[in-house]
């Protein structure tokens, strides 16, 4: 991920990188990961 000072305070953000080896079933369990933490985190509602 990047964080200060490489962004700005409050702007960390995360990295991933997409592959043709993953499958669509890799990607949607990606995308229900980070809901789920970032709702825990309060990040996204």
């Amino acid at each position: 991920g990047f964080s200060f000072p490489v962004v700005p305070k409050g702007q960390a953000r995360i990295r991933t990188q997409m592959s043709a080896a993953h499958s669509e079933n890799d990607v949607r369990r990606a995308i229900a990961a980070f809901e789920e933490v970032g709702r825990e985190l309060g990040v996204i509602k």
